[in-house]
């Protein structure tokens, strides 16, 4: 098994993963070749909360430009987990 800061890279911060905050869900930017099972043991581990569910999707970075030079570029690749905690767990990411 991983190391629970090697699989979980850092939370995600947007006006939708707020929201989902209040749900018991939270939004992670993982390594690319963690598993499911590998997420829900390190956010287990590193925040002492019980997972119910863990979704994950790979995001393929935007396509980007330099306006002056017109060189193109990329954006990294990302993999984000969704994870789904036990109604009474919460985690303390952002105090509010």
């Amino acid at each position: 098994m991983r190391d629970a800061m090697s699989v979980l890279i850092r939370p995600v911060v947007s006006e939708k993963s707020y929201s989902l905050m209040d749900r018991s869900v939270y939004v992670f930017i993982v390594d690319p070749r963690a598993t499911k099972i590998e997420v829900r043991h390190a956010v287990e581990q590193a925040f002492s909360v019980r997972v119910t569910k863990v979704n994950t999707l790979n995001r393929k970075g935007k396509a980007t430009r330099n306006r002056r030079t017109n060189v193109k570029g990329k954006r990294p690749d990302t993999k984000r987990a969704i994870v789904t905690l036990h109604p009474d767990d919460s985690i303390d990411l952002f105090e509010r």
